[in-house]
Formats: structure tokens, sequence, C-alpha cells
């Protein structure tokens, strides 16, 4: 089953758990995903072309996600994608006492020759920027907000552990795993395809 947080004609707000792929992969499992579950939940039909993906959340994050129901309404959200024109927030917990409480990360990144999973801080990578702000301090957990300004492959984990020097608690590529990997992307905004409207959902965080 799937989480529908919000369904009009043209797009939905679905809320993945964390242990769910988006798309569907390769190894034992890796059919059960969003994508593999849409077509149960959003049946392709003759004025509908079922649920399509616009955007992507790594297996062990949770929170909100944008599907679009129709070829315009994905192209429509996809473009503000692109031009990075969608609001998003992200809440971490993370291992260590960040120093500051706000600021800016800035790291290019690339994927790992040595790893087919990993990505890595690279000069000549991809440009990747993170504003972040911290909204708690526990022991030796740091709760932070990140608006990530670019979208690249694992960037948030990324600039936890090398740009603010504490890994997400539970990140077992950037860190060292404990449980579940703390991360939830809990706000989402964009301009409504069909209606223009500008909307906003907000999903707690649950840890």
């Amino acid at each position: 089953m799937l989480s529908v947080w919000h369904r009009d004609r043209w797009w939905a707000i679905l809320e993945k758990p964390a242990g769910l792929r988006t798309v569907c992969g390769m190894g034992d499992g890796g059919e059960d995903a969003v994508e593999s579950r849409l077509k149960h939940a959003f049946p392709a039909g003759p004025c509908a072309s079922g649920g399509l993906i616009t955007h992507r959340l790594d297996m062990e994050t949770s929170g909100l996600l944008a599907i679009a129901l129709s070829r315009p309404a994905h192209r429509a959200i996809m473009r503000q994608f692109e031009s990075r024109k969608v609001g998003k927030q992200y809440t971490a917990v993370l291992k260590g006492d960040v120093a500051g409480d706000e600021g800016v990360v800035e790291m290019p990144l690339s994927r790992d020759p040595s790893h087919h999973v990993r990505q890595r801080v690279d000069a000549s990578g991809r440009a990747a920027r993170t504003l972040w702000r911290v909204i708690g301090r526990t022991g030796d957990q740091t709760r932070v907000e990140f608006r990530p300004e670019t979208g690249r492959r694992h960037q948030l984990r990324i600039h936890a552990a090398e740009g603010l020097g504490c890994p997400i608690v539970g990140d077992s590529l950037y860190g060292c795993a404990d449980d579940r990997m703390l991360l939830h992307a809990s706000r989402l905004a964009f301009w409504a395809p069909g209606t223009g409207d500008w909307m906003r959902f907000e999903s707690p965080p649950p840890f």
C-alpha cells in the first residue's frame, strides 16, 4: 500500500516509507518499489497515463514524493525540478555536535569509481549546494533542516558527513549504520499542473 496525502486529476502526493525504493532495481526485492506499486494505485486508462515518477528519494529516506498522473503533468513537474523552482526541505538527525547554527555547504559531487553506489566530493564534479539550519541539539546528536538548491545523488548525506563533519544517523554509506537512516523529506512545494496554484505540503518526521 502507498500512503496518498493528496490526489487530483493531474498529480498526487505520496509519503514514501524508509526501506522502499523509489524505482525498481536489481537483486532480491528490487521489483518492489514505489514505481511498481503505482501500477496498482493509479492504473493507466483511456484518459490517464498511470502514476509517473517525477523525482527520487533514496531507499533509506522517508517522506514526501510528487507523482504525475498524466504525461503533460509529468513534463510540467519535471521542468520545475530541472529549473530549481520546487521547494524542498528535509529534516535529519546528525551524529555529532555541528559547529555553528546555520550555513551553506557547496561541494561538487561525482560518482565514486571505486564503489558502484557511493558518490564522492570532486572538484571537477557537478555543482551541489545545500542550505542548512540547526533546529535542536541533544547529547551527541544535532537535528537540522536541509534545503538543497541542487538535486545530486546522495547530496545531503555527503554534505552532512563531509561538509558538516557529522554524518546522518544510520547512514551506512557515509557514516555508521545504527538503525534506519534519520533523513525525512518533510516539505515539498511546487506550481500545480492544471491549475497553476502554488501547493505546499508538510510531513512531520517519524523520528
